[in-house]
């Protein structure tokens, strides 16, 4: 399959995903709603897109799938060809980075009560 291809099919598949949670929006919001609170009004299709639209936007972004697998993978890769050296040097990178931050964003610092 060609890559304009799986990408045009992946498209439409997003779409229609999208117009299946609205209805399912639409219809729980009519269902439950205007029985639960008296005086409030059913909503069309369009305004349970814009619900969901709205929900997403405030409760759950659009920041899409976080690093996959490879990316994770690289990474692990990269930290164990460190020498120990390297790794030292690369948290001294780090203590140097939270130095001049907010006492809230540091990372906790380990004291012996020995």
């Amino acid at each position: 399959m060609s890559y304009k291809k799986f990408k045009l099919i992946k498209c439409l598949w997003i779409l229609a995903g999208a117009a299946a949670l609205g209805a399912i929006v639409m219809w729980l919001w009519n269902c439950l709603i205007p029985t639960i609170f008296p005086g409030a009004n059913a909503v069309n299709y369009w305004q349970a897109l814009g619900l969901l639209l709205l929900c997403r936007i405030l409760f759950g972004g659009f920041r899409g799938h976080h690093r996959d697998w490879h990316e994770k993978r690289e990474h692990w890769q990269r930290w164990q060809a460190m020498t120990p050296e390297e790794r030292g040097q690369f948290f001294k990178q780090r203590e140097q980075f939270f130095k001049h931050r907010a006492p809230f964003c540091r990372p906790s610092e380990k004291k012996d009560n020995e």
